[in-house]
């Protein structure tokens, strides 16, 4: 089972890789979902931990769909992300109607390249997501972070355990072909039900309480926090 946890810090990236992460995510902003972390806070985590690094690749919040020069911004910013080694991005495109932009993602992961490349959770606004997973296959990620997809109704998940069927559905479909990364509301309280349910090999989670962040207050994880995840997840 590997285990990424998410993070807008040089303190919080430690705590992870002190508490026995497989895999950090850094971005900043969490507070919005996040955006492409400074290249000083990702020189800084790179030196600071030893497991795997992955950064988020958005140039800013709001919605998915980027214009050509917002694109330009983000394979410009891959390109500073490889120059201080970190181990993936982590991207995603759609279009206006809200579908995986193929076209587009399939060029952030081609400039990634050697890096490993993450579909993040623009996947679950696709209003299909069996035609969306098959896009982000063909894009080229490796995987994707999602609670599940949308609900019949168009809806998202409001939390990976809500979206638990899906998932197991997700993972069938993706037939070794992409990992499935289950992601939103994983905590340490619920991460052995989900995993049991959906059959997943990867989880995400920022343990934090979103509803508690304020902007310009950032939460800081402690390595005691990961621990406790960890230990959920491996029956220790």
């Amino acid at each position: 089972m590997i285990v990424e946890i998410c993070v807008d810090s040089l303190d919080s990236a430690i705590a992870a890789d002190r508490g026995g992460a497989d895999r950090v995510e850094l971005c900043a902003q969490l507070e919005v979902g996040g955006v492409t972390p400074s290249a000083t806070l990702v020189r800084d985590v790179r030196a600071a931990i030893k497991c795997k690094l992955h950064v988020l690749i958005r140039v800013r919040a709001g919605d998915f769909a980027y214009t050509g020069a917002e694109v330009a911004t983000m394979l410009r910013q891959i390109e500073v992300m490889k120059s201080h080694g970190v181990d993936g991005v982590v991207i995603g495109v759609l279009d206006r109607n809200r579908r995986v932009d193929i076209a587009d993602t399939h060029e952030l992961v081609r400039r990634a390249r050697p890096l490993t490349a993450t579909f993040h959770r623009a996947f679950d606004q696709a209003p299909n997501s069996d035609r969306a997973l098959n896009d982000v296959i063909v894009a080229g990620c490796e995987r994707v972070l999602t609670t599940g997809g949308t609900k019949p109704d168009g809806a998202e998940y409001a939390s990976a355990i809500e979206g638990a069927d899906r998932l197991r559905a997700l993972v069938k479909a993706g037939n070794g072909r992409i990992a499935v990364l289950a992601g939103g509301g994983i905590r340490a309280g619920n991460v052995a039900e989900l995993i049991a349910r959906t059959g997943v090999t990867e989880v995400h989670s920022s343990l934090i309480d979103y509803s508690a962040l304020k902007p310009g207050s950032p939460f800081v994880l402690n390595e005691t926090q990961v621990r406790e995840f960890i230990s959920a997840i491996r029956g220790q």
